[in-house]
């Protein structure tokens, strides 16, 4: 039995996904061989810290820990002070300067700590520094939940799609836009109604901008690119188109012409545009679905698809990933 000790850092919807699962899964983690101590959990309030095991129970119903807390202690200064073995990082994501993410993952990756993330904003503007400073530290930094959810695209292209040359990836990694575009074609309204049904719905966030307009998903086809096709390009370089022109008629032509019209992210091409796409592809999935097409030169298009969002399912791709790193440290000392 391996213990290993994790500090969570983001206490947020992903945060008390991520507490509830590591709770839930305890004992199919020891069958693994694997004892997970949750000592240490971090938000803008302070931290609760327990060498024994956070009660998941004391703090499954606090909003935030500010009536919980047993530290004073935030951000870096909770990440150098506890010791602990591996960090997850789920604060919000903030594309342009990344933080305060950023500065958590280079603080745990600095000091020795594996990093597992969710948050997209440090990967999208640092991820080449953030890569290296985990090598030179010998740590891992694993980020499954940032670009498909559920989706296990990365592991898969690492894992089980070694050996074979990555040609491209394509797909919807939005499901927020998804839903929009498959109410708008299902019921022939418009977008502003589509998009308030959303918003009703808890789908859609109060500013859907940083959805409707394309940013989160270039933000996934840029971490894409660089981690899985090295190609250190920024967000810059993505060329990006979001939905809100998107009209009912162009969404009736394209059904009568045997397409609907779905949001794609494409890397290499570093593209984020409406796209239609025959109905019989798997692509073509509704609601709010990702999918994801995989071309390679062995094993020709392998698609998956999966949930995008949710507390639960990001919290999963974060365990997976927890579970992948001590998997392949067990790997290497066979070696």
């Amino acid at each position: 039995m391996r213990d290993i000790k994790v500090s969570l850092v983001g206490y947020g919807i992903v945060g008390h996904g991520v507490v509830d699962v590591l709770t839930r899964k305890r004992e199919i983690l020891r069958d693994m061989g694997l004892n997970l101590m949750l000592v240490s959990v971090t938000d803008h309030t302070g931290t609760v810290l327990s060498e024994d095991g956070v009660d998941a129970n004391k703090i499954l119903g606090e909003r935030t820990l500010a009536n919980v807390a047993t530290s004073s202690m935030k951000g870096k200064e909770a990440i150098n002070a506890i010791d602990s073995d591996l960090m997850i990082e789920v604060t919000p994501t903030n594309i342009v300067h990344g933080q305060p993410g950023l500065g958590h993952m280079e603080a745990a990756l600095a000091s020795g700590k594996h990093v597992v993330t969710s948050n997209k904003g440090p990967l999208v503007v640092s991820y080449g520094s953030l890569k290296k400073l985990a090598e030179d530290n010998g740590v891992m930094l694993k980020f499954e939940a940032t670009v498909g959810g559920t989706m296990p695209l990365i592991s898969l292209v690492e894992r089980t799609l070694v050996g074979n040359t990555i040609l491209g990836v394509r797909g919807i990694f939005n499901g927020t836009c998804n839903y929009i575009l498959t109410r708008m074609a299902e019921e022939g309204i418009p977008y502003a109604h589509a998009l308030s049904e959303a918003q009703d719905m808890g789908i859609a966030e109060a500013d859907p901008s940083y959805d409707v307009e394309g940013v989160d998903t270039a933000g996934k086809v840029l971490i894409l690119a660089n981690s899985l096709f090295n190609m250190n390009v920024k967000y810059s370089d993505v060329n990006v188109t979001g939905i809100t022109g998107v009209t009912p008629e162009a969404l009736a032509l394209a059904k009568k012409r045997g397409y609907a019209i779905k949001l794609i992210g494409d890397v290499p091409a570093l593209t984020v545009r409406p796209t239609l796409v025959p109905l019989d592809s798997p692509l073509a999935v509704a609601g709010t679905l990702n999918s994801a097409a995989i071309y390679t030169d062995l094993s020709g298009t392998i698609t998956v698809s999966g949930l995008g969002a949710g507390s639960i399912e990001t919290a999963s791709a974060i365990l997976t990933d927890i579970i992948s790193i001590y998997r392949t440290k067990r790997i290497d000392a066979i070696f």
